[in-house]
């Protein structure tokens, strides 16, 4: 699981940069499961991805289909987490908390998987061998 902090509205840039830095940091082939935001459709996206499919691979959940997105289950988890913890002090404090907590969960593999479980029993069986080989 990687993550990255950004203050700004999620833009076609920012989001490029994410993806340079999954790249540049996996060491093997990204499978990035996406909803359909715009920006991850935008034509900048498109283009720098052009030519990289054996870097990164974007797979598209179906539309309106929150139930199967990972990210929709990680939101809920820090929700949750900071929903319990102390009160946040000012948005350095938040900051600190979340990143916190999101370092903690890249350390429990079995977590993370829990993440995806709707998404893979949705699936056809082989899909857990692409993304979880091994």
């Amino acid at each position: 699981m990687r993550f990255m902090m950004y203050r700004e509205t999620l833009t076609a840039d920012v989001f490029i940069q994410f993806l340079q830095r999954l790249v540049r940091e996996a060491g093997r082939k990204v499978i990035l499961v996406l909803d359909n935001l715009r920006v991850h459709h935008s034509q900048a996206v498109k283009e720098r991805l052009a030519g990289k499919m054996d870097q990164i691979e974007l797979f598209f959940l179906p539309s309106y289909s929150p139930e199967l997105n990972p990210d929709e289950y990680l939101n809920a988890d820090i929700n949750t987490r900071m929903s319990a913890a102390e009160s946040v002090r000012d948005g350095a404090h938040l900051k600190r908390k979340v990143t916190s907590h999101l370092r903690s969960i890249q350390k429990r593999p079995a977590r993370i998987r829990a993440y995806f479980k709707c998404l893979l029993s949705s699936m056809p069986f082989s899909a857990y061998d692409i993304l979880w080989p091994g």
